[in-house]
């Protein structure tokens, strides 16, 4: 087997790895950031305001780690220098 091709099928892995895992532990914190606003809006709602801008201030920051690990499988498809063909 060549081994240009392990290369690309074992960055191809990593990559749906990376993603897979990215998107799963986003979408758990952002379910918890989530319930813990509503259950500070139900607690206290005259501090809506400020409530909902902490909320979304803390959904971007954990959406950043989803991004990220895009960018990593992005890297690992495309950018990859173990693949990359050399002349001669």
């Amino acid at each position: 087997m060549n081994d240009q091709l392990i290369i690309a099928v074992t960055a191809m892995a990593s990559a749906a790895v990376t993603m897979a895992l990215g998107a799963i532990g986003a979408a758990l914190g952002e379910s918890r950031i989530g319930a813990a606003a509503m259950d500070a809006l139900a607690r206290q709602p005259d501090e809506a305001s400020s409530i909902t801008r902490t909320l979304f201030v803390s959904l971007a920051m954990v959406e950043s780690t989803a991004i990220f690990c895009l960018v990593i499988a992005l890297i690992l498809l495309f950018a990859n220098p173990f693949t990359a063909t050399t002349a001669g």
